[in-house]
């Protein structure tokens, strides 16, 4: 089973841009995940949970972080998903 990663943003958000960069480094990294972008726009209910705090980055549909991604702590988290799933 895969672990999957979403990033919730919106058009125009540097915040997004920066996270999708520690993102794109750290899937190099770890591999087999997962990974899918998504607007704010998408879904009304993300609007209501996520508007002030986008960027957010979830792990399997569960929130890791928001506003900015630390990449050691995105990592590990990652890599524990990945051994507990295995």
């Amino acid at each position: 089973m895969s672990v999957s990663v979403t990033l919730i943003g919106k058009p125009g958000c540097h915040l997004c841009d920066d996270a999708k960069v520690v993102i794109d480094d750290v899937l190099e990294r770890v591999g087999d995940v997962d990974f899918e972008e998504a607007s704010l726009e998408d879904n009304p209910l993300w609007g209501e949970l996520y508007g002030d705090l986008i960027p957010v980055v979830l792990i399997d549909d569960v929130e890791h972080s928001h506003w900015r991604v630390d990449a050691a702590a995105f990592e590990q988290a990652l890599l524990e998903k990945i051994s507990q799933d295995a």
